[in-house]
């Protein structure tokens, strides 16, 4: 477990770290392309979840959302004490806790979570933007990913039948 503690706040200080410095540096709306027609770094504030969603929401809503999260977090603390997970599990799941922790920390602190990652393609004159992200919301996605990949791998690795020699 400590193994997946370090990358848990690895991931956390690399998020508000981050975030720290689009917020002390840049105004709120501030854009600076880095790769022209691919990348820019902004400054914008989510209070939703994924993409956005229930961003406009009341605050009992938002309350909700925080101890959803509070809960998530508390349930991979738990999975990765009771141990009995596999290596690329764990890696996983400290990825996911770490970003649910820096987010959970943004929204405690300001009540919105800050974003500064933007990548669009342009496309008939117009341009097609992926939401906003930061550290801690690719480290949530890369875990999920791992997670459902160390399920794919365990599933096939039970279903392999010994071939007798």
């Amino acid at each position: 477990m400590t193994r997946a503690l370090l990358i848990a706040a690895a991931v956390l200080v690399t998020d508000q770290l981050t975030k720290a410095w689009i917020v002390v540096n840049y105004p709120l709306g501030w854009e600076q392309q880095v790769i022209p027609g691919l990348f820019r770094l902004v400054h914008t504030r989510n209070r939703g979840v994924a993409f956005g969603l229930l961003g406009s929401s009341g605050p009992v809503v938002q309350i909700g959302l925080l101890v959803l999260i509070v809960a998530v977090v508390a349930f991979i603390i738990w999975q990765l004490a009771r141990g009995g997970t596999d290596g690329l599990t764990r890696i996983a799941l400290a990825l996911v806790l770490g970003g649910a922790v820096g987010n959970l920390v943004d929204r405690v602190l300001r009540g919105e979570v800050v974003d500064f990652l933007l990548f669009y393609v342009m496309k008939g004159g117009r341009e097609l933007q992926w939401p906003a992200f930061n550290v801690a919301d690719s480290a949530i996605s890369t875990g999920a990913c791992l997670v459902i990949l160390a399920e794919i791998i365990t599933a096939t690795r039970s279903k392999r039948v010994p071939v007798d020699s």
